[in-house]
Order: C-alpha cells, then structure tokens, then sequence
C-alpha cells in the first residue's frame, strides 16, 4: 500500500514539474551575443584585471593570467527575459592555442550557478526526502546508499550548466543533461593546440551536432539524446576564458566569442576569404591590426615574444626599453619607443573611434533630462533639469568652448524641460516634481506646479509665464495641429501609491494667451509622450511605466480624429519610459525604452529587452521589428550623419551599478540596428544630439552625479 501511495505522490510531482516548466521561457528571437565584447567593453578606458592583449601573426587576441571575477557575469544581463537556455543555438569561437600537456583541459568559456544557489537546490531536495519520511514511505538500507552516491555524483558535476572546453586532440562540449548529471559530446582529431589561429562554429539542434573549423565541412555527432529543453539558468553566471577557477584557465589568445541562439551562425560567417579568423562579432578592441614590421622583423609577432607589446593608459620611454611597444587602449593608439620618446606607429580615428570627448560639464547637481534649442540672435542653448531646490536648474549657452552657464532658473527638483515656439515667441516648460515655493498656489498632497516660462527679447533670459497644476509630472510633449499649438503633460502619480490618473493635453488660447485645459487621458504612471505625423494623421504615444503593481503595463497609440485624441494602439511594455519615433526612407518606426520589469514583491529585472516596433502601413498598426537587450534603460535618441543613421540608449542600471556603457547602433537595413559604440555613462538619464557650425555632437546627463559629457562626433 505504502508504494502505490509513493507511485501516486511521484506522479503528481511529475504532473506539478511539468506545469511549471511549461510556463518558462525559453531564449527566443535573440540577435548574436558578442560574449568577449560584453566583458571587455565594461570599461573602455583600460583592459579587465587578468587580462592581457597581444599579437600573434599580425592579429589580435586577449590572453587570461588569471580567472579574475571581471570576466564572469550574470547570465541574465544577456539572456534577458529568459528562464531556459536556447533550444537550437550556434557558438562562434576565434582562437589560437599553444602545445599544451596532454592531458590538459582547458576552458574556453562555462555557464556555471554559484554555490549559493546550488545549496538552495540541495536545500529543496532535502525537504522533498523529509516530506516523504513523513508519508511513512520506507526505501531500504541498500538503495538509499545507491540513491545518496547517485545524488553525490551529481552535486559534483552539479555546478557547471555548460562549458567549451578543449585537450590537445579532442574539443569537448559539456552540458547539465537529464537527471543532472553532466554530459559530454567530443569532437575528436580536431588538434586546435597547434599555435595556428582557428575559428569554430559549433551548432546544436534537436537533429544533429556539428563542428566547423575554418569553414571546413563540417564534424557531426548524432547524439542518442537530444540537448535538453529545460536547461534551467536562472541564476548562473557566464565565466570567459575559465570555469571561475585555475584549474582549466585558458592559456591561448582569444578573438573571438559569440552566442548565436536560435540559428547555424556557418551560413553567416562560411564561405570567407579568410577562414581561420572569419569574423561574426569581433570586440572593436581587437579589430584594428597593428602596421607589421619587414620580414626579417616577422619574429617580433610571434608568440612566444608577445611581452614586447605592453598594454596600458600611461607608460614611459628610455632606452632601455627602446624598441617597445605600447598599446593605449583608451586612444586605441599604438606607440613604438625610440629610446626616448613615443612615436605614433597607428592611432585609430576610423569606424568606432568617431566619438571623443568635447566637454565635461560639472553641473550644480545631478541632472535628469538636457533639452537643447536655438534662440535667434543668441545661438544654441540647452535647459538641463536638475535636482537641487537650493540651485534650481541651468540654462547653458554654447561657445567655441562648449557650454557655459547662462542663466539660474528656479525649479523644485525638475525632472524634464521642453522648448516650442508659438509663432516668433519662444518658450520653456519646465516639469516641477518637488512642489513649488510660491505660497500663493495651495498646496495638497502630491500637487506640484510647474512652470512656462518665455523668452524676453529686452531681457534676453526666460521669464515666468504660466503655472500649471501637474502631479509628479515627467514630461511636456509641445505640437501643432492644424495651426494650433498643444501641451501635453504625463502626470507620473498623484501622492505616492496613486499612479493611474489622468494626464492632460492643453490648448493655447489666443484670446487669453495662455493655455488652458483640452482634453484628459487616462495613464499609469505616465513617464514620457511622443508626438508624431504620419501621411494626414496625428498620434501621440505614452510610455507606462506603472500602475501601482506591476510594470507590465500597456502604453497607448492615441491617434487624432475630429478634435480630439482616440485610441489606436495599445502595446505591452514593462516600465516604460521614452518612446522615440523616427523615419528611414519611406519607413516609419517606434522605439521604446524598457526600465524593469517587477510585481508585486518580486525582485525587480534590469536588464531586459527594449524593443523597436514598425508601422505595418496595410495592417495599420505597429509591429515588433526588433528587440534589443538595454539595462533600466530611460531614453533612446535618434539621428542622422549623411546616409547613416543612428539609435542611442541611456543605460542607467543593471542591478549592480550605475557605471555602465550606453550604446550606439548604427542602422544595416535588413539587419536592423548593430552595436558600433560603447559609451561609459554614470546613471545616464538623457542624451541629445545637436549641430553647430557644420559640427555634430552628442550630450549626456547623469542622475547620479553633478557632471554632463559633450561628445563631438567625427566624420569621414
């Protein structure tokens, strides 16, 4: 009787397993994640710990003198979204290998979960055990050892999920199978260890296995079991170049690592002109190829005397160390000593390099919104909106030096500026948060006042104008329909738990020249609108960020039809906070700026998917044209150089830490939007592009601290 009951309560288990699995996500739909570039981009203006560039045959590799924990990161920072790893999945690798020891294993990368998280699944395991003692269910002396060395065996394998590890002969592809125990599929006489540069491809699918060396035909393997579907990697962490060990450390130069999920990256990279280093992804740190020496000089790229190439932001020249090589990875320069001083062999000024630093901005306080206008008769201007009461916010004006202080304006923790012109008047409203000092408006609670202002000619500085009653408000949106003039303002939340209220859209009055109230739209935790005109037709879109529980909230298409703003569209997102529209060709596009996911009292996720959407001109709707994975982000701004044309997101947070890289994509047409720069921000709130005197620039501001960067971009 005991066992029927243990058969029935194994069942149900089985039962209640498979309808949570069920409701996993699987990694779908991802673009190629450059795993070498993530971790080497961290920080642009020096090389990870343990980690070291060189040169062999006139191209460049990382080479790892330890597993420092910099090269180790979350595994959800780039599988967002996602429980399970990918089904079909292809890996890219560009490598090259000394002789090593025979029997010598070595990693070229691990998917690995933490001890902690490995004692919680022991933990769980072990209650399952007691609750079944309960049940009185009995297992003898014998299979109860059999069943703790089966549970042992595996909680020593138990830690790695996946790796790509290599001897002298055989490539090794490991993975947590079924039942959790280890498994292993070898790729044998593959005989990578031969100091030659190599790139694999490996592509797994529910069919077959396959390995490609330098576009070879391919090595396959027909597994008696398929790859697992459930691979569970909630809480693991990617390790490069090591399983986060010494054991196992990747004693070659690497190139070259590159995630394809969903897709055989072969047909992308195969045939190539150059097979050995045919390149899907390759870190921009490593693309530039040093000027190499005559050949009586070829000795000097070889491997073994790689140390005469040093790596560092400061170095200096004597003669002793005459002949030297420098490579500065924040000027991307390459520097040959002379016995005295550094002459420039290589500086990189072409593709990644057209960013540099203009200006850094030190700003009363920290910023969160940079709005940036022309004033006839003045110049360009920008309106930073920033957190102090005591200072208020800055009006800049730009000089051949960059931007200078203009004029003080007093804001109660403003949080956004927009600029509009009603005819020849020029005006600013300002997005008051904090309340407002002038006693003669009534407080109640969570009621600010923000504030109009106009430009005054005589005085030349911006001038009150108008106060209205807003609710934490995050945004103005100015436009014009049919030459009248409209102020939409996106009330965030009224108090501090109330989110779903009512943003309003004002209308300017000639009469009494002054805005007055239009029409009311109902927003969660409204954070941004975006005006924009298709063909006759007029939209206003809304980013929702929240509705007092949940992030995953809908934002709204308005679309305008007799007067007033009707729905069109309504798009899940999940904390959203910037919607950019933008125009390619005949092409019409919508991007948001995904913050978190969280609900309830669940942990919050920062790094997930923002996503593009295109209008479907037969359809007459928005579709998901491509998503990409962005950290909190809270803005995305859009622009043009010539035929190209750009997206770039402020990252602000990733869970950890502020300082991260925001990212610029340049559009590839079918391809959609690819990653060309990483740009080290510090809780980056806003970026602006502008133009001066035939000169392009980008501006940033900081939510964390009191500074803003000006970068000047380079053309060719």
């Amino acid at each position: 009787m005991s066992s029927l009951i243990f058969l029935q309560l194994l069942l149900l288990g089985l039962r209640v397993i498979n309808a949570t699995t069920d409701t996993w996500r699987h990694c779908t739909d991802l673009l190629p994640l450059d795993l070498l570039s993530f971790v080497l981009e961290r920080d642009t203006s020096r090389l990870m710990p343990g980690v070291h560039m060189k040169q062999a045959g006139g191209v460049r590799g990382v080479h790892f003198s330890s597993p420092h924990s910099s090269m180790s990161f979350p595994s959800s920072q780039v599988l967002a979204n996602c429980d399970l790893f990918p089904k079909d999945f292809s890996i890219v690798v560009t490598l090259k290998v000394p002789q090593i020891a025979q029997k010598r294993n070595e990693y070229i990368f691990s998917m690995v979960m933490p001890k902690t998280e490995e004692k919680r699944a022991v933990a769980e395991k072990e209650n399952i055990l007691e609750s079944t003692n309960k049940r009185s269910i009995r297992e003898d002396g014998e299979e109860k050892k059999k069943k703790e060395r089966q549970f042992q065996s595996n909680e020593e394998h138990g830690r790695i999920i996946l790796g790509l590890r290599f001897s002298r002969k055989c490539l090794h592809f490991l993975f947590k199978g079924h039942g959790g125990v280890v498994e292993h599929w070898v790729f044998r006489g593959t005989e990578l260890a031969d100091n030659q540069w190599h790139t694999l491809v490996l592509t797994v699918t529910s069919q077959h296995v396959r390995l490609s060396v330098d576009c070879n035909p391919p090595l396959e393997i027909v597994p008696t079991r398929p790859f697992p579907s459930d691979v569970n990697i909630q809480g693991s962490r990617f390790h490069i170049g090591s399983r986060g060990r010494w054991k196992g450390l990747f004693s070659g130069l690497l190139r070259q690592l590159v995630l394809v999920p969903g897709s055989d990256a072969t047909h992308q990279i195969c045939p190539s002109s150059d097979p050995q280093l045919a390149a899907l992804s390759v870190p921009p740190l490593l693309l530039d190829l040093p000027i190499t020496g005559k050949e009586k000089d070829s000795h000097l790229t070889s491997y073994d005397t790689e140390e005469r190439v040093s790596v560092g932001l400061e170095r200096s020249c004597s003669e002793m160390l005459q002949g030297q090589l420098w490579f500065n990875p924040l000027k991307k320069g390459l520097y040959l000593c002379d016995g005295t001083v550094w002459v420039t062999v290589l500086e990189d000024h072409k593709r990644l390099d057209y960013v540099l630093e203009h200006q850094v901005l030190t700003t009363s306080s920290e910023t969160h919104d940079i709005e940036v206008f022309p004033v006839p008769g003045m110049g360009l201007m920008a309106a930073m909106a920033q957190r102090s009461k005591a200072s208020g916010s800055a009006v800049y004006l730009w000089t051949q030096s960059g931007f200078q202080v203009y004029q003080n304006i007093s804001t109660h923790e403003a949080l956004a500026w927009r600029h509009f012109n009603i005819g020849k008047k020029i005006f600013l409203v300002v997005s008051n948060s904090g309340g407002d000092s002038d006693k003669r408006f009534d407080k109640e609670s969570g009621t600010d006042f923000s504030v109009i202002y106009k430009w005054s000619k005589k005085r030349k500085q911006f001038v009150r104008f108008q106060s209205l009653q807003t609710y934490c408000a995050r945004d103005w949106e100015a436009f014009t329909i049919k030459q009248q003039t409209y102020l939409a303002v996106a009330n965030h939340r009224q108090g501090n738990n109330n989110h779903t209220i009512d943003s309003v859209i004002y209308k300017w009055n000639r009469l009494t020249k002054s805005f007055e109230v239009h029409q009311t739209l109902l927003t969660s935790g409204a954070y941004d609108w975006e005006f924009f005109t298709v063909g006759p037709y007029h939209f206003l879109v809304v980013a929702n960020a929240f509705d007092g529980v949940t992030t995953a909230v809908d934002s709204v298409i308005y679309v305008w039809v007799n007067g007033r703003f009707q729905v069109f569209q309504k798009i899940k997102t999940f904390c959203a906070t910037d919607w950019e529209m933008f125009q390619i060709g005949s092409r019409f596009f919508l991007v948001v700026a995904n913050g978190n996911r969280l609900h309830g009292n669940e942990p919050s996720q920062y790094a997930i998917n923002s996503t593009i959407y295109e209008l479907d001109l037969n359809g007459q709707l928005f579709v998901r044209f491509q998503d990409i994975t962005t950290y909190s982000a809270v803005d995305w701004e859009f622009f043009s150089l010539g035929e190209e044309h750009f997206l770039i997101v402020a990252n602000s947070f990733n869970g950890e830490s502020y300082s991260l890289n925001s990212v610029l994509y340049r559009w590839q047409g079918y391809e959609g939007f690819v990653p060309v720069h990483w740009l080290p921000t510090i809780g980056c709130s806003d970026w602006e592009f502008f133009s001066s005197k035939g000169e392009s620039y980008l501006i940033y501001s900081s939510a964390k601290e009191p500074l803003s960067k000006v970068f000047k971009l380079k053309t060719f």
